[in-house]
């Protein structure tokens, strides 16, 4: 029996973890904790913890985690640089799995991408469309700063200066280098995220669409079976479900 620590645990994404470990039977919740609890005695009962709560939690949680030989897998979002190094700085002493989405179709999405950028080439343009919740707090989603990140990783581009986060106005014309990245907020949207590459006289376009949030619960569920026992390092998905098997942990 896996026991986890559910850090956010009264958030939408730490009830719907909750809800699958109960529905999958073989792994208890030893602790749920939020903002201002104490981590402890949870922390020590765990074999690994689950975070989806804020980023200015992420530090504290982290070092923790290091500091108690625990994975982490975590599924925060909108993170500083700072709160990405306390990740790296915990993954020198323990296995932690930090990823944007932890859908299964969202991660092969990644892996396309990937691959279209490559088999396209620069004449097809790239936009990055999102949809969420009217209550979703940080924009773009962290999984359209992933796939924007893949693309300019891909192009070698800096993206801090290719991103283009929506448009308005006299703005000129579209630049070679741009990634559009577009935001769209309504309603109850678990998240749907689509990559347009427009070409000459053609264009391909990538979706996910996730009807439920047990989609991500259930990927992390995964995750942390997978990383009980892994040595210490910065994983993501692409390791957990072997989709890039040349990828190390950082």
């Amino acid at each position: 029996m896996l026991k986890i620590l559910i850090h956010g645990s009264k958030g939408r994404m730490g009830k719907a973890v909750a809800a699958c470990a109960a529905a999958e039977g073989d792994v208890e919740i030893v602790a749920g904790v939020d903002a201002g609890d104490s981590l402890d005695p949870g922390l020590s009962q765990a074999d690994a913890v689950i975070d989806f709560s804020a980023h200015d939690a992420v530090p504290a949680l982290a070092a923790a985690c290091a500091g108690n030989g625990k994975p982490l897998i975590s599924g925060t979002t909108g993170l500083t640089e700072e709160e990405r190094q306390a990740f790296r700085d915990a993954a020198n002493r323990i296995p932690i799995v930090w990823a944007s989405n932890f859908s299964t179709g969202v991660n092969a999405l990644f892996w396309l991408v990937r691959r279209a950028v490559r088999v396209l080439g620069e004449k097809f343009d790239v936009e990055i469309v999102e949809m969420h919740h009217r209550l979703k707090k940080d924009a773009p989603s962290g999984t359209a700063q992933t796939l924007a990140e893949i693309v300019a990783a891909e192009r070698r581009l800096p993206l801090d200066r290719a991103a283009r986060h929506g448009r308005y106005g006299l703005v000129g014309e579209r630049g070679a280098g741009e990634i559009g990245i577009h935001s769209l907020r309504g309603g109850d949207v678990v998240g749907d995220h689509t990559v347009c590459f427009a070409g000459p006289g053609e264009r391909l376009e990538l979706t996910h669409r996730a009807a439920s949030r047990e989609t991500f619960a259930r990927g992390a569920l995964r995750a942390a079976r997978w990383a009980v026992g892994k040595p210490p390092g910065l994983y993501d998905m692409r390791h957990v479900l072997d989709l890039d098997p040349d990828a190390a942990a950082s």
